[in-house]
């Protein structure tokens, strides 16, 4: 039996996405920028889904950019907001726990003589509010900062933030990535006080290949794709339809009954965390308990996480090693960022929190998604039990244990 729980990386698509993808692709395969009935017929799904999407995030429908996922949103809403807002300054902020393709645009814009601040975090990864009130200038032109953390869950305060940022300076631009929030909890962007927004479309069943960028109105952002001026000349290029369309239903399938989704998921990762941690030399990295988008509302620094990620430390184990373990068992997680696997080098991430040296290749990533049920999560427990101890005899200098 396969128990997939990785879902931070990716999804399995609704099978009602997917057959709306094959429709699209095999039956109403017209250009939408075509002015016979194909196209028109094209257009209205790209109509369909911004106006769901729209509605879910409670923005206006002009305000959604098809991308081709969350890199590409996250690429347009720093470096395009920055090239067409040069007159606010020279200086970004971001954290020092922020995705791949959040970071590396922010080191491409240091290169081009842009001044970079990374903030730091505390323990749960919560960024630390005092060191961002101190980072912002007159001259900081943007703030980047995600909704929730990949690879270990933790709920940024948007609002806390977002209201620091107002207060010290109203034209510094903010921009959020949310790709591993949108359908894990509820986000409405305009009510964060914020002006940009990434999401993914395989982060939340929708098929790989497609995502979108929430750009508040009034909000300069320079395109990076220039063509034919698709978008209203925000993202040039035929639209991939049959993706989008697939956005769509899954983004739909997605929010339904959404409360009850996050309060199970929310269930099982705490069921989780409490068994796993029952087994000798595990660690929980980041916060526990369900969180908000606001500090202040919570009360409590350690409830912070998203309903979907855990992240756990194994004394005396290479998380390679376990992983694949567990993938003989038909059993399936990660060892931090999906974006990065190819690349494997010790988690920025673990770091920022304070994880120690010894244990910072020594974590895995679970994540669970509303397929996910108890008895694949029993079957997991079950698995780390048997195998923790046989590995832990053949790891060079671990500890013998009783």
């Amino acid at each position: 039996m396969e128990i997939y729980l990785d879902n931070a990386a990716t999804t399995r698509v609704y099978p009602q996405a997917a057959e709306t993808v094959l429709k699209v692709m095999r039956e109403d395969y017209g250009n939408p920028s075509s002015l016979h009935m194909k196209g028109v017929d094209a257009e209205k799904y790209l109509r369909d889904s911004r106006e769901t999407l729209a509605r879910l995030l409670k923005v206006e429908q002009k305000e959604i950019v098809f991308t081709s996922g969350g890199s590409e949103s996250n690429n347009m809403a720093i470096v395009g907001s920055v090239l067409a807002n040069k007159r606010l300054g020279r200086h970004v902020i971001t954290t020092r726990i922020e995705h791949p393709s959040v970071y590396n645009p922010m080191e491409f814009l240091r290169e081009e003589g842009y001044e970079v601040t990374y903030l730091p975090v505390d323990e749960y990864g919560l960024v630390r509010l005092d060191a961002l009130k101190k980072a912002l200038r007159p001259d900081t032109c943007l703030v980047s900062v995600m909704a929730v953390n990949n690879e270990i869950g933790t709920i940024e305060p948007l609002e806390d933030i977002a209201g620091i940022v107002r207060q010290t300076n109203p034209h510094t631009l903010i921009h959020v990535d949310a790709i591993q929030a949108f359908g894990k909890m509820k986000i409405y962007p305009s009510r964060l006080g914020i002006d940009l927004m990434s999401a993914s479309g395989h982060k939340f069943h929708g098929p790989k290949g497609t995502g979108f960028l929430w750009i508040k109105s009034g909000t300069k952002v320079h395109p990076l794709i220039l063509g034919g001026g698709q978008q209203k000349g925000m993202r040039s290029g035929t639209e991939n339809v049959p993706g989008y369309a697939g956005m769509g239903s899954a983004a739909r399938l997605e929010f339904d009954h959404l409360d009850e989704k996050i309060d199970r998921l929310y269930e099982l990762r705490e069921y989780f965390i409490e068994n796993v941690l029952k087994i000798e030399g595990t660690h929980l990295n980041g916060g526990r308990y369900r969180g908000s988008f606001s500090m202040s509302q919570e009360g409590m620094a350690g409830h912070c996480a998203a309903p979907h990620i855990v992240n756990i430390s194994f004394e005396d184990i290479r998380a390679e090693v376990l992983l694949h373990a567990l993938e003989e068992k038909e059993i399936y997680v990660s060892s931090g960022s999906a974006c990065s696997s190819n690349h494997p080098q010790l988690s920025g991430t673990l770091k920022a929190i304070g994880v120690p040296r010894a244990l910072l290749d020594s974590s895995l990533r679970f994540s669970f998604s509303y397929d996910t049920d108890k008895d694949q999560i029993d079957m997991c427990l079950q698995a780390l039990g048997e195998l923790l101890p046989v590995l832990r005899r053949y790891t060079p200098g671990g500890r013998k244990r009783r």
